[in-house]
């Protein structure tokens, strides 16, 4: 997104109620604050999905290319 693009979307943000400005205004500053401190920090929710993942891979379980396939074809647009 360009600086026009990002300066378009600002000024429809502003009509936005005020709930939603301020919860836009949080994930800047989430943004932002990765941005300068260089390292992403996930959340519990993403750390526990990273465990589940390895213990998975570990353990052997992994889906079959059939699977793949089919959650693929499922998911992708007609």
């Amino acid at each position: 997104m360009g600086s026009k693009a990002l300066q378009e979307m600002m000024q429809r943000a502003e009509s936005w109620p005020e709930a939603a400005q301020a919860e836009l205004a949080q994930i800047a500053r989430e943004i932002d604050a990765g941005l300068s401190a260089g390292l992403y920090h996930p959340t519990a929710a993403e750390r526990e999905g990273i465990a589940r993942g390895l213990s998975d891979a570990r353990a052997g379980r992994f889906a079959s290319d059939d699977e793949v396939r089919g959650v693929l074809e499922k998911r992708r647009p007609a």
